[in-house]
C-alpha cells in the first residue's frame, strides 16, 4: 500500500475519562501513522447516548492535547471526510441500514413498549431475543420500511449460520470464527441510533481507514466487522488487535486496584514525557535493552511486529522510576513550576532546598511530603527518640552537645559541621550511624535525607537549635 494512503484513526466514546488503555491505543495510532507518513483521524463515538458524560468530549480532547498526540482530521482540525462526530452522522447510517436490508443482508424486528422495557432490564431477555428475532426476516423490506416509521424496532445484520471465517491480525496472527457461534447483532437500536458495530464499520470505510488499531477486547466483534465489509463489498482493512493491560497479579487492570484514568496521573504531577515512554513500553520494545525514548524516537522505531501477543502488566513502580529519571533531568528552577500546584500558598521554594529532595521525587505531587521537612518542625520528644532509638544511652548528651556547638557559630557548610560532628563524637563518644541517625531524625523527622548541613544552611542554624530543644521535652 502507498504510504501517502495509509489513514488511522483513534475513536473514543464520550462516556467519561480518557483511560490509559485509551491513551496507548491513541499512541500506537499515532506512531505507526508518523512511522509510514500516514494521516491520523480523531473520531468521536457517541453513539450510545445512555452512556454519554458531559463535557467528556472536551476532556478527552484536552488530554490528548497534553500527551502530545496530534491529528491530521477531527472534530476541531476539520478534513474533507466529516463530520467527526457520529451523532452528526445519523443520515449516512440510515441511508447504508436501508442498502442493507434492501439486499437482505439485515432485517427489521418490532417490539412492543413491553418487550423493549423487558430486553433492556434484563441480560438474558437480551440473549433470547436473538433467536427470536430470527422470524423476522420473512417480512419484505418494503413492508418492513412502511413499519420502522410507526413501529419500535431494531435492525440486525444477518449472520452466516454455518462455516467458518479466517482473517490475519497483524498482532494475533491467523484467527478463526465459528459463524455458527455468533448471534446477528444488532446495528441499528431502537433510539434509531447505530451500535458501535455498524457506525465503526461505515465510518472506517467511508474516511478510508487502512489501519485499525485497537485494543484485544474488540476481538470477539471482529468476525461481525468483517462480515459487513463483505455485505457492502467494501475492502476491509488491516487489523491490530493491542494486547490487554493487566495489573500486577494479571487480572485485566482495573480502577480497584489504582489509577486507570490518564486525568490521574496528569493531576499527580506525572510528566508527559514520562507517561507517554512507559506506555509506549506497553506490550511493544525493541529487540535492544533501550527504556528511554523521547517522542520522536518513538516515531522512528515503532513497529506493529515489535508489539507481543499477551497481555502487558501495568506496573506504577516502573513508571514512577521512569518518572523519577525525567525529573533528575529538569532543572530546579523548572521543578519549582511544576510543583507549584501541589504545593501550599505560604511555602516560598527555593532551587536550594528543590536540589536537596529531587532525587527522591517521582512525581510532582510528591514534592509536598519531600519539602514538608523545611517547613514543618518534626514532632520529636524524648519518648519518641527513646523508642526509635533503644540501645542509644547517651541521647541527651548528643542533644546538649549539638546545640552548645550550633550555638557558636554563625553560619555553617559541609567543613564546619564535619568538625561539629567530630566534637560531639568525641564529647558523647557515640559515632558512625548511632551519633548520625539521631541527629538527623531529630531535626527532619526522618534517618535518611538530604545532605545535613546543607540542610541546616537553608531551614537555618536558629530553627535547627529549636527543634533540638523541642527533643528534650
Amino acid at each position: 500500500m502507498n504510504n501517502k494512503n495509509i489513514r488511522l484513526r483513534f475513536a473514543p466514546s464520550p462516556t467519561g475519562y480518557l483511560h490509559v488503555g485509551g491513551l496507548r491505543t491513541a499512541l500506537f495510532n499515532y506512531l505507526f501513522a508518523k512511522k509510514n507518513n500516514g494521516k491520523l483521524i480523531l473520531r468521536i463515538e457517541d453513539t450510545d447516548q445512555k452512556r454519554l458524560v458531559k463535557n467528556s468530549v472536551q476532556d478527552i480532547i484536552k488530554t490528548l492535547d497534553w500527551s502530545g498526540i496530534t491529528f491530521d482530521e477531527g472534530p476541531i482540525q476539520g478534513g474533507e471526510f466529516g463530520p467527526y462526530q457520529q451523532s452528526e452522522r445519523l443520515s449516512i447510517y440510515q441511508k447504508h441500514m436501508f442498502d442493507l436490508i434492501d439486499s437482505k443482508d439485515a432485517y427489521v424486528c418490532f417490539y412492543s413498549d413491553d418487550r423493549i422495557e423487558e430486553i433492556n432490564k434484563s441480560e438474558i431477555a437480551k440473549k433470547n431475543a436473538a433467536e427470536y428475532d430470527k422470524k423476522f426476516q420473512m417480512i419484505s423490506a418494503k413492508e418492513a420500511k412502511e413499519r420502522m416509521e410507526n413501529e419500535n424496532s431494531v435492525v440486525r445484520l444477518k449472520m452466516p449460520i454455518s462455516g467458518e471465517m479466517v482473517i490475519n491480525d497483524e498482532v494475533k496472527g491467523k484467527l478463526k470464527f465459528d459463524y455458527s457461534l455468533i448471534e446477528d447483532p444488532i446495528i441499528i437500536k431502537s433510539d434509531k441510533y447505530p451500535t458501535y458495530h455498524f457506525a465503526n464499520v461505515v465510518d472506517d470505510h467511508l474516511m478510508q481507514i487502512s489501519h485499525v488499531i485497537r485494543g484485544e477486547e474488540w476481538l470477539p466483534s471482529l468476525p461481525k466487522h468483517v462480515h459487513l465489509y463483505k455485505c457492502f463489498n467494501w475492502h476491509t482493512p488491516i487489523f491490530a488487535h493491542l494486547p490487554l493491560l493487566l495489573n500486577k497479579d494479571r487480572s485485566k487492570l482495573s480502577k480497584r486496584q489504582g489509577d486507570v484514568a490518564v486525568e490521574d496521573y496528569i493531576d499527580k504531577g506525572y510528566l508527559k514525557e514520562a507517561l507517554i515512554n512507559f506506555i509506549a513500553l506497553l506490550g511493544w520494545h525493541e529487540s535492544n535493552d533501550n527504556e528511554f525514548y523521547l517522542i520522536d524516537e518513538l516515531e522512528k522505531s515503532f513497529s506493529l511486529d515489535r508489539v507481543q501477543s499477551s497481555g502487558a502488566v501495568f506496573d506504577v513502580k516502573k513508571l514512577n522510576w521512569l518518572n523519577q529519571k525525567y525529573i533528575q533531568q529538569l532543572s530546579n528552577n523548572e521543578i519549582i513550576n511544576q510543583i507549584q500546584p501541589h504545593l501550599p500558598l505560604n511555602w516560598t521554594i527555593t532551587e536550594e532546598m528543590v536540589g536537596l529532595v529531587k532525587d527522591k521525587l517521582d512525581n510532582m505531587s510528591s514534592a509536598k511530603n519531600e519539602l514538608s521537612i523545611f517547613f514543618e518542625a518534626p514532632n520529636i520528644n524524648m519518648s519518641i527518640l527513646e523508642k526509635q532509638f533503644p540501645s542509644n544511652l547517651q541521647l541527651d548528651s548528643i542533644i546538649d552537645s549539638a546545640v552548645q556547638h550550633l550555638s557558636n557559630i554563625q553560619d555553617i557548610n559541609k567543613n564546619i559541621f564535619n568538625e561539629i560532628m567530630k566534637k560531639i563524637q568525641s564529647e558523647t563518644n557515640v559515632s558512625g550511624k548511632d551519633l548520625w541517625q539521631p541527629i538527623r531524625f531529630i531535626i527532619t523527622g526522618h534517618i535518611h535525607g538530604p545532605d545535613l548541613s546543607s540542610f541546616i544552611s537553608i531551614v537555618g542554624i536558629e530553627e535547627c537549635i529549636l527543634r533540638f530543644n523541642n527533643a528534650k521535652l
